[in-house]
């Protein structure tokens, strides 16, 4: 990562409350801890860990960028003809190393890793160890979160290529380092090692789901471990997550209301982790609501092959609505819906229960038991009000998937389905500007190392097709 982009993330840090909820305002604002000088209280370690929280929020990243994206470079959703002209350029898979997006995700993931690094990399040998390592273990989560986020768009996927250039890897601040891009794998053994750090350090009680937490990190190391396809510690960790995490699926007639839900979730239902948006730490018309909210800018619908994909009864069709839009009839996101709220925001899932059972389910698959991944994902099934499937070998893993897509739609997953699975992106209808047949191992399903990182780090090269 380039020494400008480190010394101007790490300085812009020093500037922005560390708040992440309302609770969180009453504590001390990161910046409070000033850059280069030692934190040496408990408090100014919450508070340096609140200001790697409130790093999360920005629309460049989880606060709507990476939820979107997910979508949008896929076949669940497309921009409709009438549009604001966001997106059109990761809508017609034709970025350049200058484009806006890939630069601003760049930097403000490096930010979220240096704010991380800064807990992490403190010592305070009079603290409470206990809460130390508590919130130590929370800034690994997030760290091993952002590590993956950076490789996933800005490399090739594990399952193609894990001796591929991935990213550079920062732990320690160093203004005048001009670090390498490591290889994918060993940007995932970075992730890993994170994830396990975190797991080890935290303890099993959890705050409410805005926090990172033991079996958030866990959760997050089987869904790393999927993309790796190594389906035995994937199949592993989401065990533990099922047997000893306490969660649970939400019923069927609260399905529609979780979403539309405004507050962080505290009962252990559903959330695992989600990014915290409030009446005050929010992204405004920024928010990833106002994307799909038709009285925000509403520029960006479902495919109807996605929304042909529910059944009868399926709750998960009930968050998409029907519509008009330039003349065309569109099927409209609903599953964030306080985009104008005065009291809260959509708070932005990162990880839920249903994704780990999807995890679960397609781990046994690919090993060999059906039977146990049949019991896996119809308990999904039935709290969705989908009838039980039958099947198994490879129609199963298929139904998986397909169930995936479904279950996971619009939170930023399919895109990365299709890219560690080596399948094409296939959008052949809708708006002319939005069909596509990309193939697998195209260049352009990789995102441009930004040009400003090219300019001033000589060690780091560019992808394929971008030139540098």
């Amino acid at each position: 990562m380039n020494k400008k982009l480190i010394y101007m993330s790490l300085l812009s840090a020093t500037m922005l409350l560390g708040s992440c909820k309302d609770e969180f305002l009453e504590k001390e604002p990161y910046a409070s801890v000033p850059i280069g000088s030692a934190i040496t209280t408990e408090a100014e370690l919450q508070a340096a860990m609140n200001g790697v929280y409130a790093s999360m929020r920005t629309y460049e990243t989880w606060g709507r960028n990476i939820p979107l994206l997910g979508d949008l470079l896929a076949d669940n959703t497309y921009i409709s003809a009438d549009n604001a002209g966001r997106y059109l350029n990761q809508n017609a898979f034709s970025l350049t190393a200058s484009s806006t997006e890939p630069t601003e995700m760049w930097t403000n993931l490096y930010e979220t890793i240096l704010r991380a690094n800064t807990v992490i990399n403190a010592e305070l040998p009079d603290a409470d160890a206990e809460v130390v390592n508590q919130v130590k273990g929370e800034a690994y989560a997030v760290r091993g979160l952002a590590y993956h986020e950076l490789v996933k768009f800005f490399a090739k996927p594990y399952t193609a290529d894990p001796t591929a250039p991935g990213v550079p890897i920062v732990t320690e601040f160093d203004q005048d380092a001009e670090p390498a891009r490591s290889t994918v794998a060993e940007v995932y053994n970075q992730i890993m090692s994170d994830y396990t750090k975190a797991y080890e350090m935290m303890g099993a009680d959890a705050q409410d789901a805005s926090y990172m937490s033991k079996y958030a990190a866990r959760a997050l190391q089987a869904r790393a471990y999927l993309f790796m396809g190594d389906y035995e510690k994937a199949k592993e960790a989401a065990l533990d997550v099922i047997n000893n995490g306490g969660y649970k699926l939400v019923a069927a007639a609260d399905y529609v209301d979780y979403w539309h839900n405004p507050v962080p979730v505290s009962n252990k239902v559903e959330t695992i982790f989600e990014i915290s948006l409030d009446a005050i730490d929010n992204n405004f018309s920024n928010a990833l609501a106002n994307m799909y909210d038709q009285e925000g800018y509403g520029d960006i619908v479902a495919t109807p092959e996605l929304v042909n994909l529910y059944g009868e009864g399926d709750v998960r069709r009930d968050v998409i609505i029907e519509g008009e839009k330039a003349n065309e009839h569109v099927y409209i996101v609903n599953k964030y819906t306080n985009r104008a709220n005065p009291a809260d925001k959509d708070d932005i899932k990162v990880v839920r229960y249903s994704e780990v059972l999807l995890t679960l389910a397609e781990a046994y698959a690919r090993t060999g038991q059906d039977a146990e991944a049949l019991a896996v994902l119809n308990e999904l099934m039935a709290a969705r009000g989908v009838d039980a499937y039958t099947s198994s070998g490879d129609q199963l893993i298929q139904d998986i998937i397909t169930e995936r897509r479904k279950e996971l739609a619009f939170e930023g997953h399919r895109y990365w389905t299709l890219m560690r699975l080596g399948l094409p992106i296939e959008r052949t209808v809708h708006h002319p500007a939005s069909a596509r047949l990309i193939p697998a191992g195209d260049p352009r399903l990789i995102q441009p190392i930004p040009q400003a990182e090219i300019d001033a780090n000589p060690n780091v090269t560019q992808n394929e097709g971008y030139g540098g």
